[in-house]
C-alpha cells in the first residue's frame, strides 16, 4: 500500500519472536497478527519510555531542590564583586 511514511524491515530473531509470543498472550485479540503485535510492542515501549523519562526528570528536579541553598554562606556576600575586581576591563 502506498504511503509517505517511513517503513521498516525487521528480522524475526529469536529475541523478537519471544517478544511477539509474549505479546500474543498479553493481547489475545490480535494474537494471530504478528505485525500488529509488533506495532503494539513498539507503542507500549514508547509509552513506558515516556514514563521513564518523566520519572528521571522528576528525580533530577528533586535532587536539585534538595541541594538548593546548601551552599548558602560558603562565599562572602560580595564574592561576585571581588571576582569582577580581579579582571581588568
Amino acid at each position: 500500500m502506498p504511503t509517505t511514511l517511513h517503513r521498516f524491515t525487521i528480522t524475526e530473531t529469536p529475541a523478537i519472536a519471544q517478544a511477539i509470543d509474549i505479546a500474543a498472550t498479553t493481547w489475545p485479540e490480535i494474537q494471530n497478527d504478528r505485525a500488529a503485535l509488533l506495532r503494539r510492542i513498539v507503542e507500549f515501549g514508547s509509552d513506558e519510555l515516556q514514563k521513564h523519562r518523566v520519572d528521571a526528570i522528576e528525580k533530577r528536579r528533586a535532587l536539585i531542590r534538595a541541594g538548593a541553598g546548601s551552599m548558602t554562606g560558603v562565599f562572602p556576600p560580595n564574592a561576585a564583586q571581588l571576582l569582577k575586581e580581579e579582571w581588568p576591563e
